[in-house]
């Protein structure tokens, strides 16, 4: 294994799989060049069934540059309708071509408008809108440009083929008994191979140029408001703007909140929010804030981005139990003693490992040989958690790896019976993705599908290797 780049370390991502040289490169340099096509569970009804009993109009568009929320938005603006009618199951970047399902709850009405860079085909009604639940993961096809060593793609695919479990894929033995994967690396063609890499939350999480959501999170969690707040609006980034790196500093220097008010920039609106909050307390002259004053102010962001910042923590934490299950050499593909799993989602889509986290088992010494049956077959898989309030340890020596580093973060379970939106009772998430991954040349094409909640970005970090900034 061999360290990464330092911005991926600071979220808890501590090693790449593979030892060979990244291709180089960077990902996004067109819209085109990162593709991803949602893989849902979701029926529908002709589109003239009953409107009393389905209501919601189901429709697919393949937008270009369109973030999902803006998109949204164009929709409602052109059918004269709120935004909260308008669903999905996913949100997708702007900076990409996607193609994902929405509905919207018009019952008097089939037609939609026309919106540029938007591709709309109805596919009929339903009785409920759209929810997280009904989309079960992404195709990808992404181009890598301006590859400096591409020839090391071979040997990244066998290591990530050999860390993933080469010759397994669904239940169906790829190597026909020979221990041949089948693979063909020539240049003229294409190749598809299964492989694996960690499962870790991907630097978007944690914010891809400034990542601090985590650390604002850590400081929820041990009840440090304060700190908190100040996570949030000091600590700048080199990869920040002159102006906004001098706001922080100036907050971080002085605690004029007005003052501050006056020098950070309109767009980071966020940060005004908790600015107003604290220096209308200070304009009240009650002395310095309180912890229930830096708590208001954090509040002042919306719901979403507040659990996020819990959720952020548990991502951070997660990501230093996968490093450190990988120094100590611990199967990803397969189970040790006391290890806890999840069996597979039976209604995933055909050809997708969907791990059901509802449904786990602990491994103990009697059952490490079937349960590792299971996750060849891609039934089951090896979980780390999420840690909240309702959290329940492993064992043996990934339980050892979940209180170590628990214990370095100074967090217990109990840290997370906190107020409001950042309560958390906490989850198992697998340690493991695994996919068939179809690799071309003339550019480097890397296609691949992954499971709901996995990034695209981890897959893609093996084979190049280089500041996370330019994986987009």
């Amino acid at each position: 294994m061999r360290p990464p780049h330092p911005t991926e370390q600071a979220v808890g991502m501590e090693w790449y799989v593979s030892d060979a040289d990244g291709v180089g490169g960077r990902l996004r340099a067109a819209d085109d060049h990162f593709r991803v096509r949602e893989l849902e569970r979701f029926s529908t009804e002709p589109v003239d069934a009953s409107t009393d009993a389905y209501p919601h109009l189901v429709f697919r568009a393949t937008l270009t540059a369109w973030d999902t929320n803006d998109f949204a938005s164009r929709l409602s603006d052109a059918l004269g309708i709120s935004r909260e009618r308008i669903n999905w199951a996913g949100t997708k970047d702007k900076y990409a071509v996607t193609t994902q399902l929405f509905s919207v709850y018009a019952p008097d009405r089939n037609d939609l408008p026309d919106v540029n860079e938007a591709d709309i085909e109805v596919l009929g009604r339903a009785g409920r809108g759209l929810e997280f639940g009904d989309l079960a993961g992404n195709s990808f096809e992404l181009v890598v440009s301006d590859t400096e060593r591409p020839e090391t793609a071979d040997e990244i695919t066998d290591a990530l083929a050999a860390f993933g479990g080469a010759g397994w894929t669904n239940g169906t033995d790829r190597t026909g008994g020979t221990g041949d994967t089948g693979s063909d690396n020539s240049d003229e063609g294409g190749s598809a191979e299964t492989i694996g890499v960690p499962n870790f939350f991907g630097q978007q999480r944690f914010g891809s140029r400034r990542p601090v959501t985590h650390k604002v999170g850590l400081a929820i969690a041990r009840g440090d408001w304060e700190g908190a707040v100040m996570a949030y609006l000091g600590n700048p980034t080199d990869a920040e703007p002159e102006g906004t790196r001098d706001a922080r500093r100036f907050v971080d220097d002085s605690r004029d909140w007005q003052a501050a008010l006056e020098r950070f920039p309109n767009r980071l609106r966020y940060e005004r929010s908790m600015l107003h909050e604290l220096a209308e307390h200070q304009s009240e002259g009650i002395g310095e804030p309180n912890p229930e004053t830096y708590r208001a102010a954090i509040e002042r962001v919306p719901s979403n981005l507040q659990r996020l910042f819990v959720h952020a923590a548990q991502s951070y934490a997660f990501n230093l139990m996968l490093s450190e299950r990988l120094e100590r050499g611990l199967p990803f593909d397969r189970p040790v003693e006391g290890d806890v799993v999840c069996f597979a989602d039976r209604d995933a889509p055909d050809g997708l490992e969907l791990p059901d986290v509802e449904r786990e088992q602990r491994v103990d010494e009697r059952r490490v040989r079937s349960v590792t049956r299971h996750c060849e077959r891609g039934r089951a898989f090896v979980t780390a958690p999420l840690v909240g309030t309702e959290t329940e340890l492993a064992d043996g020596e990934q339980g050892e790896i979940e209180r170590d580093v628990l214990d370095r973060l100074g967090l217990e379970p109990s840290d997370f019976d906190l107020p409001g939106e950042f309560h958390s009772t906490g989850t198992r998430r697998a340690i493991l993705v695994r996919t068939d991954l179809e690799l071309e040349r003339e550019p480097l094409t890397l296609s691949f599908s992954l499971p709901k909640g996995s990034y695209a970005t981890v897959l893609c970090r093996e084979y190049l290797k280089v500041d996370p900034v330019d994986l987009g």
